[in-house]
């Protein structure tokens, strides 16, 4: 395979990332994220931050393990709020979690990255991972958008749909990603002054029913 530099100048938006996942079929969406045994394989931050050793990949050999890499920078990249997935340890989180699942979802990640390398060395006669990224978004713009695409991509929209959950769900399940989220659990309140105005505008109710 032929090597070629990265272009890293075009990216998905995180905000656009997460209205993809609520318009996703419920046929596609087989992983569920945030299980009890997703807890187990939770997201890690860089393993040779510390002085640790390098994670070695329990499922992907090398070429998949670079591309998985890739790709998930691809869905969740960094942005002005925090890190990308790969800051996040989101490709540990995934190797660990299909290491656990095993079964027909290992199968189907490793072939879609397969699927990913052909369609890209039919197209610009390299490997997805040495496209630059204009070429990788015209590859995944064929199968991010399942009301879009042609019903001979429609394995590919499955596997790109389940890895892309994957990633959502390792991400915000990650020290990264909760720090990226605009709630982060329940505070201590010295004094209840009741709800918001603006909240209960939204709801359709007023501060007479709410105390009554």
């Amino acid at each position: 395979m032929k090597n070629k530099s990265t272009d890293r100048g075009i990216r998905f938006e995180r905000r656009d990332i997460l209205k993809l996942m609520t318009g996703v079929p419920a046929t596609l969406m087989s992983v569920a994220p945030f299980t009890s045994a997703m807890a187990t394989a939770a997201p890690q931050q860089p393993a040779t931050q510390s002085g640790q050793a390098a994670y070695q990949p329990k499922v992907f050999n090398p070429h998949e393990w670079r591309t998985l890499r890739i790709l998930t920078d691809l869905i969740m990249p960094a942005d002005q709020r925090s890190g990308s997935a790969t800051q996040a340890g989101v490709p540990e989180f995934i190797d660990d979690w299909l290491n656990i699942k095993g079964g027909t979802l290992v199968d189907e990640i490793r072939g879609g990255l397969t699927w990913l390398d052909m369609q890209s060395n039919r197209l610009f006669q390299y490997d997805f991972a040495d496209c630059p990224v204009a070429a990788q978004k015209q590859i995944l713009d064929r199968i991010a958008y399942p009301a879009k695409a042609a019903s001979e991509d429609l394995s590919a929209v499955s596997f790109f749909n389940k890895l892309r959950d994957l990633v959502v769900s390792g991400f915000f399940t990650s020290q990264i990603g909760v720090r990226d989220l605009p709630y982060l659990g329940n505070e201590p309140l010295d004094e209840w002054k009741g709800c918001p105005a603006q909240v209960l505008a939204k709801l359709g109710i007023d501060n007479a029913q709410v105390t009554t």
